[in-house]
């Protein structure tokens, strides 16, 4: 039966500078790149030997795979990077300061904005400084403006399906390297997570998750190879 590992990135840049991230492609802080070592040399100790890998296009997660692969001694692994496993998109909260941001608009509105299931934050204003249409990695795309976890959850779900789902019922250990909000869409998905109570759910950085699945990839067990760090896992559905 297939194992899959969810790794989410180290710390970034602007998660160190407090700032609202999404789809801007904020770099590791070498806190960020300490915790992608640490979370390959778990995978390492626990076994793991995935023989497929993916992650999202943004710099952060690529990053966090490269060396975490490096010190399972995989670089060797075919990897897959898609833009469906980027991070949640902040909308026109993009850049903004966390904590000026709840000064301006309170504590609850901010709240509602960051945990909410179903309520994005304002759009991104077109033709701004964080306006990612010119990049590259998304020509052809139609970028969105904000996402709630649930617009999150409606782009991640069928390239699951069509990409990575088929790659675990062949049998193939996996592992994906993404952000938090991707991969508590993922851990709903595959736990079954009611929409109130995914909102609670944490995804710690640089700790793998290790989901062991069956023929159809329904869980049958998982955990955070590191203990002290780990956060409360959804029950097996």
């Amino acid at each position: 039966m297939p194992t899959l590992a969810l790794i989410r990135h180290g710390q970034s840049q602007w998660n160190l500078e407090n700032r609202f991230t999404g789809w801007w492609d904020a770099d590791l802080t070498a806190k960020g790149e300490a915790e992608a070592r640490q979370a390959g040399e778990l995978l390492k100790s626990a076994g793991f030997e995935p023989r497929q890998a993916f992650s999202s296009v943004q710099t952060r997660a690529i990053r966090t795979l490269w060396m975490a692969l490096t010190e399972m001694g995989r670089v060797w692994l075919p990897v897959e990077k898609d833009w469906h496993l980027n991070e949640r998109h902040y909308g026109g909260l993009t850049g903004l300061d966390k904590k000026e941001t709840a000064e301006k608009h309170g504590d609850e509105q901010v709240h509602i904005w960051r945990r909410s299931y179903d309520v994005p934050p304002p759009p991104l204003e077109a033709g701004g400084k964080f306006d990612l249409a010119s990049d590259p990695r998304y020509a052809g795309i139609d970028i969105p403006n904000t996402e709630s976890l649930k617009l999150t959850l409606e782009r991640v779900l069928p390239y699951w399906e069509a990409s990575i789902a088929p790659v675990l019922k062949g049998g193939t250990d996996t592992v994906i390297a993404a952000h938090g909000n991707s991969l508590r869409a993922l851990v709903k998905h595959l736990f079954k997570v009611p929409d109130e109570t995914i909102t609670g759910v944490e995804i710690p950085t640089g700790n793998p998750l290790l989901i062991e699945l069956d023929g159809s990839l329904k869980p049958t067990a998982a955990r955070y190879l590191d203990s002290a760090r780990a956060s409360e896992l959804p029950d097996l559905p």
